[in-house]
């Protein structure tokens, strides 16, 4: 997908966008905006304090890996 701006040519006439169509594109957006992806996405760029990143309220980097190790020694 190309984000990119077009070239802003002087010759080129400025028209306005139908309001049905306008009407429509801030719909698609809503509901763009509001998926389970575009949710996902926003929780996954928030940031966490680095103090919660180096010192886990768990105590372990990776909770899951942590319990495994603590039972094989168990055995």
């Amino acid at each position: 997908m190309d984000l990119s701006f077009a070239r802003l040519d002087r010759d080129v006439a400025v028209t306005a966008m139908p309001t049905e169509l306008a009407v429509l594109l801030v719909g698609i957006a809503a509901r763009q905006a509001a998926s389970p992806t575009a949710c996902a996405q926003t929780r996954l760029a928030m940031t966490a304090p680095v103090d919660a990143l180096l010192a886990p309220a768990h105590g372990a980097f990776h909770r899951a890996a942590a319990a495994k190790l603590r039972r094989w020694k168990e055995e």
